[in-house]
């Protein structure tokens, strides 16, 4: 028989969680009911926040705390274009402009220098907010960050999609990914091969009950209802949006995240195996770099290959490694280079994002593998750099 094959990222769904989608299946609510209350209240628990808001998922996540600030058309938005496409889009679905911003080379993360940078290319732009990616699970420099976005009048949304369980210590005080130190509000996603699922589904989090109140009537039509009218009655004083997530995926939502603890030890022991077991492959191989304040949960096992110096392309690799039962996967292709960007804003120099992307792929990382895995992957790997 054969070795399974190993994707990048894959669930993890057991019994319990089965059960707890049966129950909610079986309770009177299939979509808004009290299950969604709980499970926002546990999860601004496990990360610290004042308030929770959950919705339909991570790219709903940005765009509702764009309409949460008021960031209006003829604004801007600051994101790394090392990232997913959301992180810029959601500018563009509030009418704002995206000034992208390099990142460094060897962590794929916006810096404060990389950010001011970008902060030189606004022109007349009034600066709204900065959208730090924690990508691959590892804390940006949020209080660097902060303080060059206020300088500037705006605001930091971190997108945290990859860094549920995160930690950072900055200046001797250890922080959670999402408890809001340093900024406005923090958005989550819980897609499968993130570190809790629910199929398809995100949160928001802020300690500001003024935008917690936006954020929920936002992902609902925008509606409200008037103290003192009848209780049918409902207005919409602004236009909003079905971004609501329903009771079933929070009952599935609860179940994973009680698990959040067992999940992150798994995955941080798997990336020191990795750490092991790709050693022998430096200098051509390296996994990415992490910062020294970041304690990150992994989402992503990245590694850059000077694919030069090995003689083969990319592309070769990653052929390599499927036939081998590996698969892999590029985290990113720099969203500025994307057609409609590029049409939108010309092309941009930079180098930083494009040193990162010349050489990323990510490789097999979830709680169910195991060090055989990672040996596995590491004996397929060195194959394919051999050819």
């Amino acid at each position: 028989m054969s070795d399974p094959f190993l994707p990048y990222g894959r669930q993890t769904i057991e019994e319990d969680d089965i059960a707890a989608v049966a129950e909610a299946l079986r309770a009177d609510f299939l979509t808004t009911g009290p299950t969604v209350a709980r499970f926002e209240a546990a999860f601004a628990e496990r990360v610290g926040a004042g308030h929770a808001v959950a919705c339909a998922n991570g790219t709903a996540a940005l765009h509702l705390a764009m309409l949460a600030l008021g960031v209006q058309p003829g604004e801007a938005v600051i994101a790394p274009t090392t990232t997913f496409l959301a992180t810029a889009n959601c500018a563009r679905y509030v009418g704002a402009e995206v000034v992208f911003a390099d990142v460094d080379p060897a962590s794929g993360l916006m810096t404060p220098q990389t950010l001011g940078e970008a902060l030189g290319r606004l022109g007349g732009l009034k600066l709204r907010a900065v959208l730090p990616v924690h990508l691959r699970g590892d804390a940006a420099d949020l209080p660097g960050l902060a303080v060059r976005a206020a300088g500037a009048g705006a605001v930091l949304v971190e997108d945290a999609a990859h860094a549920l369980g995160t930690t950072a210590e900055f200046g001797g005080e250890r922080e959670t990914v999402g408890d809001g130190r340093h900024s406005a509000m923090t958005t989550f996603s819980f897609h499968p091969v993130k570190t809790i699922a629910t199929g398809e589904g995100g949160m928001v989090t802020t300690n500001d009950p003024d935008l917690a109140e936006r954020l929920r009537r936002f992902r609902s039509h925008g509606m409200v209802r008037p103290q003192g009218d009848p209780p049918w009655a409902y207005e919409m004083p602004q236009i909003g949006f079905n971004y609501r997530l329903p009771d079933l995926l929070c009952a599935l939502g609860l179940s994973q995240l009680a698990k959040l603890d067992r999940f992150a030890a798994r995955r941080r022991a798997l990336a020191d195996a990795y750490g092991e077991a790709l050693a022998d492959l430096a200098p051509q191989v390296q996994i990415a770099a992490s910062p020294a304040w970041s304690r990150p949960v992994p989402h992503l096992m990245t590694v850059l290959i000077d694919f030069a110096a090995a003689g083969r392309d990319r592309a070769q690799v990653i052929e390599a490694l499927r036939a081998r039962g590996v698969g892999s996967q590029v985290h990113y292709i720099p969203v500025h280079r994307q057609p409609y960007y590029a049409a939108r804003y010309g092309a941009l120099a930079l180098p930083g994002a494009e040193a990162w992307y010349s050489r990323c792929l990510s490789l097999p990382l979830y709680p169910a593998m195991t060090e055989a895995d990672v040996a596995r992957v590491a004996t397929a790997l060195a194959a394919a750099i051999v050819g």
